[in-house]
């Protein structure tokens, strides 16, 4: 099978090398990829944002799958474009509708379809310009902290979370009257804070069935003891401790269950993944989003722990059979600690050389943003490389992944010293 994996992170080198290893691939593209992804298939130079050009592509190189890496091509309809086309109708496609993309999204919507299916998440309200008057007035309801989210797409960064009256009002009238994420921030969801634990639940979807894929937890603050600015994410770790067997089935008949039945009810098919971000309130489990697509730096904990032939799992979602499906998980633990550039999350160097040795033993090396210029890789973005390794204990595995750091050299490495901190 002829495959196209769209994408360029973290999260598409740990599908990339996923998919390189089925015995069902013939050949495998990936658009754009970086540095790692040369050594799964052959990168493409396309736009995720260009469908025609996408469409073109899969026509004329006889792709008989796209994977769909990133949540903004499935939010701008990718796979509603492909339903479109008669050439590219047949094209199995792993990745929702917009319809049910929409549950990343929109932040709103997401509340809205929650609330519809009695699915347990933080109580909220939406302004925007037209009621903004009434928001400053809900945060002064409010006990602190006061929880801020951008209602669309905003890269992992449209969350603010304030100690501060003031400050939290301020940060209403920058998202809204200011435009502080442009369009994502047009309606703003203000909602309780729930103090507990978070942990990332995925599902596959067929739209009848679903399959659970191993837990993760991810650190999204730059700095240690999760202080400083959200990230796109600095490191994971899967299994995780407090996810037991008592707590993933309140999740999964409290939230997985009503999701996925939801979305039916709906009318809305949905092939591909659900992604949770929960957060374990005492011993209860609550949604504080949904995207439509694999995390990252998740996806590079987890995705190494699937012993299933990927294609064969992903070919069972497109044809509605994933119920015949059992899956077959590595009971190791593996974490990942990502490299990022000095400065991230904001203004930071780019084409920074990197020296980059062979990964040792029990260790896997992902890039996120790297790229080729004269036959060198070098840095391209704020979050680098994932170091990713696997131990009989959370413990053995991130030491493997810290001593496997020196391995890599580039002048503005940076990482967090503590993934995994609070799970001891």
């Amino acid at each position: 099978m002829n495959v196209l994996l769209l994408g360029s992170g973290g999260r598409e080198h740990a599908i990339a090398w996923k998919i390189a290893q089925s015995k069902k691939l013939s050949t495998l593209f990936i658009a754009p990829g970086n540095a790692g992804t040369l050594a799964c298939g052959k990168n493409i130079a396309l736009k995720l944002n260009d469908f025609p050009a996408i469409g073109s592509f899969v026509i004329s190189n006889d792709i008989d799958m796209v994977i769909v890496g990133p949540e903004a091509p499935l939010v701008d309809g990718i796979h509603d474009y492909f339903l479109s086309v008669p050439a590219l109708a047949k094209v199995k496609v792993i990745g929702p509708v917009k319809k049910g993309a929409l549950l990343e999204g929109s932040k709103d919507y997401a509340k809205a379809f929650m609330q519809r299916h009695a699915i347990p998440t933080a109580s909220y309200q939406t302004f925007n310009k037209e009621n903004f008057e009434d928001g400053i007035m809900f945060l002064q309801s409010l006990k602190p902290p006061y929880v801020l989210k951008a209602d669309g797409l905003a890269a992992g960064k449209g969350v603010v979370i304030s100690q501060d009256l003031q400050e939290a009002q301020q940060e209403l009238s920058d998202m809204i009257q200011h435009a502080k994420f442009g369009n994502a921030s047009a309606n703003v969801v203000i909602e309780e804070f729930l103090n507990g634990i978070e942990c990332s639940v995925f599902a596959l979807s067929d739209g009848k069935s679903y399959r659970l894929l191993p837990v993760a937890k991810d650190y999204k603050r730059v700095g240690e003891g999760d202080s400083g600015p959200n990230t796109g994410g600095m490191g994971s770790v899967s299994p995780v401790s407090f996810a037991d067997a008592t707590f993933m089935e309140k999740v999964e008949s409290r939230i997985v269950k009503p999701t996925v039945e939801g979305l039916i009810s709906e009318g809305i098919d949905y092939k591909g993944f659900i992604f949770f971000g929960l957060i374990k309130v005492e011993d209860e489990p609550y949604v504080i989003e949904y995207n439509a697509r694999m995390g990252d730096p998740e996806t590079e904990s987890v995705f190494p722990r699937i012993k299933n032939d990927i294609l064969e799992v992903f070919a069972a979602i497109a044809e509605q059979k994933l119920d015949q499906i059992v899956l077959d998980i590595d009971t190791r633990f593996v974490a990942s600690v990502m490299l990022v550039s000095k400065g991230y999350p904001d203004a930071y160097e780019k084409e920074i050389v990197m020296n980059i040795a062979e990964a040792p033993e029990g260790t896997l090396f992902f890039h996120a943003g790297t790229k080729v210029v004269d036959n060198k890789i070098v840095t391209d973005g704020g979050r680098v490389l994932s170091v990713t390794s696997f131990g009989d204990t959370m413990e053995q595995a991130l030491e493997k992944s810290y001593n496997a750091i020196q391995y890599i050299d580039y002048a503005s490495k940076q990482y967090r010293a503590d993934i995994g901190f609070d799970l001891h």
